[in-house]
């Protein structure tokens, strides 16, 4: 690294270069603010050692001028005066470190080895967020359905205030996807989001896990833990299938909503939360109030705001957009050119249940891209029920099946090809509300064991 070094003591900057030298680095010295500005100006350094009392000047202004004119250099403050206030004045405008002056060479090298280790770490975050980015099935939230077009338009109209936001709908329909991204659009979107699952743990383990606990509160509790709700603090906190949640964690939960207070475990001090709160569940939370598995309270306080994420058998005219926009991002991901569907595979997509939702989706084209061995996925790279599902399902013109079948599938084909339900509506030759309601009567269907159309 190319370190500067400024000081008006000729002697700590010719010990202070020697000792940077001698662990491989090389070192440049200035005597000023002015001239350290001036050395930065010329050639960037990673990192840079700055006197507190620079002479007339004072090592604090110099510092905002120094990260100002270069705003990813480590300062690292040097004082014959060292105290607390200090040091906490110097990390709050920016330093990186500080170091009491008289230092020994080994203080000069564990920081330098500090600061290598921590721009490795950002180094690699940047690297597993530029892959995140290039290679995850990126959800877009954009659709042609009326029921997903309400539910993103009210989750994205409450996102930027504090409000609680309560996600319902079947599993893998997209629901911590969408959690995140209303994190994304909120006034503390460069806070953390932190995930709670809550079915994965047992009740004594996932109130540890939610709020901290101290030391010696249960067996196995050998140190203090801070818990997800401090670790959200100028965040958002995920609690992904809340339906779940223990009886005994609700009344908790209850009063960290309403009162903004937790307690952590085995300890009687009262702590403040600073984190939005999203949940997420797939159970009917009426039927769990009924049941007495959750509780009538905590369910009005998390249902401020709420959606139902529409299941994917419902979102047919998103259908195509969303497989060939996984496919994008499977085939990036695994280097393969692969394309496009054949017309079999997209009969078959249109006519499976997908009970799976937006997940089964991913996972089955990430498969068929992985098997196909050529530019179009062909239906031999789907999973088996695909080809019984499309070889049983189909309707053929002059097949022994009843004209509402038949129209029902041409129906759903048409959907399918098309971008719109007024584009659908054209080509059908009817006007998009009959349209609307058949495809509503066709859900209805679906629904229902042994009807005939697939």
């Amino acid at each position: 690294m190319r370190i500067l070094i400024v000081d008006d003591d000729a002697g700590i900057r010719k010990t202070t270069s020697l000792a940077v030298e001698l662990i491989g680095h090389k070192a440049e010295s200035a005597t000023s603010g002015a001239r350290a500005l001036k050395a930065l100006e010329e050639s960037p350094c990673e990192v840079c050692f700055l006197d507190l009392n620079l002479g007339p000047e004072n090592g604090l202004d110099v510092l905002d001028k120094l990260l100002k004119a270069q705003p990813g250099i480590a300062v690292v403050m040097f004082t014959a005066f060292a105290n607390i206030s200090t040091a906490v004045d110097a990390m709050r405008r920016g330093a990186f470190d500080f170091i009491p002056k008289p230092f020994t060479p080994e203080q000069i090298r564990q920081v330098l080895e500090k600061i290598e280790r921590t721009r490795k770490l950002e180094q690699r975050v940047r690297q597993l967020e530029t892959q995140i980015s290039e290679v995850s099935c990126e959800f877009d939230f954009a659709s042609a359905e009326p029921a997903m077009q309400r539910a993103v338009q009210i989750v994205f109209k409450a996102a930027a205030t504090p409000a609680t936001i309560l996600l319902l709908g079947p599993s893998g329909t997209g629901k911590s996807q969408l959690a995140r991204e209303i994190h994304l659009r909120g006034a503390q979107r460069d806070g953390p989001f932190v995930v709670v699952n809550c079915p994965s743990l047992s009740r004594e383990l996932l109130e540890s896990e939610l709020f901290g606990h101290v030391k010696g509160s249960f067996t196995g509790a050998v140190g203090d833990t801070m818990g997800k709700v401090a670790a959200a603090s100028g965040g958002t906190l995920f609690l992904d299938e809340i339906g779940e949640l223990p009886l005994e964690i609700q009344p908790k939960l209850l009063r960290l909503l309403q009162e903004r207070e937790y307690e952590r475990v085995g300890e009687a001090k009262v702590r403040r939360a600073n984190v939005r709160v999203i949940a997420a569940t797939n159970r009917n939370l009426a039927d769990e109030l009924k049941s007495g598995r959750f509780r009538e309270d905590l369910f009005y306080r998390l249902n401020v705001i709420n959606v139902t994420l529409p299941a994917l058998r419902e979102r047919p005219l998103d259908l195509m957009k969303l497989a060939n926009d996984a496919l994008r991002a499977c085939a990036r991901r695994l280097g393969k050119r692969v394309t496009g569907f054949s017309p079999e595979v997209r009969d078959a997509f249109v006519g499976y249940a997908w009970p799976g939702n937006l997940r089964e989706l991913h996972n089955v084209i990430e498969r068929a891209v992985i098997l196909s061995p050529g530019e179009k996925i062909a239906l031999e790279d789907l999973p088996e029920e695909f080809s019984r599902h499309a070889g049983a399902g189909a309707v053929q013109v002059g097949a022994r099946v009843t004209l509402e079948a038949l129209e029902n599938e041409h129906i759903r084909r048409v959907v399918a090809a098309t971008s719109n339900l007024e584009e659908a509506a054209r080509t059908l030759g009817i006007d998009p509300a009959t349209l609307y309601r058949k495809r509503q009567k066709m859900l209805r269907a679906q629904r229902t064991p042994n009807n005939d159309i697939g």
